[in-house]
C-alpha cells in the first residue's frame, strides 16, 4: 500500500467522524455478508420448494456443520485482520507481511487437516446429531461435499481478513458478490433444473467460493507489493513475529468459535430428535436470524479495526464513541426484523417452505427469535471492544461462558430439567447469546481496556 494510502486509512479510522467512518467501513461489510445470507437463504429456499422438509432438514443441519468446520477459519481470520490493523495503526508495516505469509500456512493447513477427519468421521457425526433417517442421505451428501471445498471456503476468509485489515473492505464484497451470483445460478441449474437435491445446493456453495477464492487471490498477487508479501514458495511458513500476536488474540477467538458452534450442534442434536419439522423451523429462524447477525458481524469487525487502531495512536477518548455507535448502527435493523416476525411471521417462513406443520410450529418460534435479535443488537459493540483492545484473556472467559456453560447449562436445565421439550432448547439457545453483553458492559465501564494500549504507538 503506498504511503499516502497508509496514512490516509490512518488518518480515517483514528480522527474522522466516528459514525461516518463506522458506517464507511462497515457498509461493504455488511453488503458482504448480506449477500453470503441471501446465497445461504436461496440453498434452503431452492430446497424447501424443490425438494421438501427432508430437503429442507438436510440443509439445516449439513450448514450447521459446515459451520463448525470453518470455526479455526473464523477465530484467526478475525485475529489476523485485527493483528494488521494493529500493526498499521503502529505504523509496524514490515509485520504485515509476515503476518499474511502465517495466515497463509496455518489456516490452509488447518482447511486440509478439517477435511480429512470430516472425511473420516463425518457418519458417527451425523450420528450424534440425530439426524432424521428421512434426511440421513441427503445431508451425508451436503456435508461431504462442502468438505471437500473447505480449503476455498478458509482461502476467501484469509484474504478477506488480509484486505480489511489494511482498510480494503470494498473487495471482499465484491468477490463474495461473484459468489452469490453463481451459487444462485447454479442452485436453480442443479436441485430445481437437475434435481440433484441437497447435493446440488452444496455443489454450488463450492464452485462459488472457489471462483471467488481465485479472484481474490489474483488481487492480493497484483498487490503484493504493497502488502509486503511476495508469494515464494519459501515465504509461506510462519513467522514468530506475526505467529505470537496471531496466536494470543487467535486461540481465544478460535476457542470461542468452536465453543460456540460446538455448544450449538449439542442443542441442535436435541432438537433434530423432535422430527423434520422441528428441524426445518430451526433452520429456516437461523436463516432468518442471520439477517441481523451480518449486520451485528460486520459493525463488530468495523468497530474492532477502529478500537484497534485508535488505541496504537493513544487515541483513547475514541474508543467509547466507537462502542455506542457500534450499538445504535445494530439496533434499528433488530427492530425492523423484530415488527417483521412478530406481525408477518407465515409470510416470513412461508418464503422456504409451505409445509403447514412447519409453519404451525413456527408460530411457537416468535419470542424465541425477539429474544434472538436482542442478543445480536447488544453484543457486537462489545465484541469490538474486546477484540479491538486485543483482550485474549477476556475472549475466552466470554468463549468459556457464551459457548459452553451457558448455551447448553439453559438448554439442559429447560428443555430436561424442567421438561420444557423442544422450547426449552430454543428458549437455552436465545438466553446464552445476551451473556457476551454483559460481560462487555462491565468490561467497558471497568475502563481497563484502557491498559491495552501501545507503548510503541506514535500520537498521530
Amino acid at each position: 500500500m503506498a504511503e499516502t494510502k497508509k496514512n490516509e486509512l490512518i488518518r480515517d479510522l483514528t480522527s474522522g467522524s466516528v459514525p461516518g467512518t463506522l458506517l464507511r467501513f462497515a457498509m461493504p461489510l455488511f453488503l458482504s455478508g448480506l449477500l453470503q445470507t441471501v446465497y445461504n437463504m436461496v440453498d434452503m429456499m431452492v430446497v424447501g420448494r424443490f425438494v421438501g422438509s427432508d430437503g429442507l432438514a438436510a440443509v439445516s443441519i449439513g450448514g450447521d456443520l459446515l459451520m463448525m468446520m470453518t470455526f479455526i477459519a473464523m477465530g484467526l481470520s478475525n485475529a489476523g485482520q485485527i493483528t494488521i490493523s494493529r500493526f498499521i495503526g503502529e505504523e509496524r508495516y514490515d509485520r504485515v507481511g509476515k503476518m499474511v505469509g502465517t495466515l497463509f500456512t496455518l489456516l490452509i493447513a488447518a482447511a486440509l487437516v478439517m477435511m480429512v477427519l470430516v472425511f473420516g468421521l463425518h457418519q458417527p457425526i451425523l450420528r450424534w446429531m440425530n439426524t432424521p433417517q428421512t434426511s440421513w442421505k441427503m445431508t451425508r451428501d451436503y456435508v461431504v461435499t462442502c468438505a471437500a471445498g473447505l480449503v476455498f471456503i478458509y482461502g476467501y476468509n484469509l484474504v478477506s481478513a488480509i484486505l480489511r485489515g489494511m482498510g480494503d473492505s470494498r473487495h471482499p464484497f465484491i468477490f463474495i458478490a461473484i459468489a452469490s451470483v453463481i451459487n444462485i445460478i447454479l442452485d436453480l441449474v442443479f436441485v430445481a433444473g437437475l434435481g440433484m437435491g441437497a447435493f446440488g445446493a452444496a455443489l454450488g456453495t463450492v464452485i462459488g467460493q472457489a471462483v471467488s477464492f481465485i479472484f481474490a487471490l489474483r488481487l492480493l498477487y497484483k498487490n503484493r507489493a504493497e502488502i509486503r508479501f511476495d508469494f515464494k514458495p519459501h515465504s509461506f511458513r510462519i513467522y514468530g513475529e506475526a505467529f505470537r500476536p496471531l496466536m494470543s488474540l487467535g486461540i481465544p477467538m478460535v476457542i470461542q468459535s468452536a465453543a460456540v458452534h460446538f455448544s450449538m450442534l449439542f442443542v441442535n442434536s436435541y432438537v433434530n430428535s423432535y422430527g423434520v419439522e422441528a428441524v426445518a423451523v430451526t433452520g429456516v429462524a437461523r436463516k432468518l436470524e442471520s439477517v441481523i447477525n451480518i449486520v451485528s458481524q460486520a459493525v463488530s469487525s468495523a468497530g474492532g479495526a477502529m478500537i484497534a487502531q485508535a488505541l496504537g495512536r493513544r487515541k483513547v477518548e475514541r474508543v467509547p464513541k466507537v462502542v455506542f455507535t457500534a450499538f445504535f448502527v445494530v439496533l434499528v435493523p433488530a427492530v425492523v426484523m423484530a415488527l417483521l416476525t412478530i406481525f408477518k411471521p407465515e409470510w416470513l417462513f412461508g418464503l422456504f417452505t409451505t409445509d403447514k406443520a412447519v409453519l404451525t410450529l413456527a408460530l411457537t418460534y416468535i419470542p424465541v427469535a425477539l429474544i434472538q435479535y436482542a442478543g445480536a443488537s447488544l453484543r457486537p459493540a462489545n465484541f469490538a471492544l474486546i477484540n479491538g483492545s486485543s483482550n485474549s484473556t477476556l475472549n475466552l472467559m466470554v468463549a468459556i461462558l457464551d459457548g459452553i456453560i451457558c448455551r447448553i447449562g439453559f438448554a439442559l436445565l429447560l428443555g430436561v430439567y424442567l421438561n420444557w421439550g423442544i422450547k426449552g432448547f430454543w428458549y437455552g439457545n436465545a438466553f446464552a447469546g445476551l451473556m457476551p453483553f454483559v460481560i462487555g458492559s462491565i468490561y467497558l465501564v471497568s475502563g481497563r481496556w484502557k491498559l491495552r494500549v501501545s507503548p510503541e504507538s506514535k500520537e498521530a
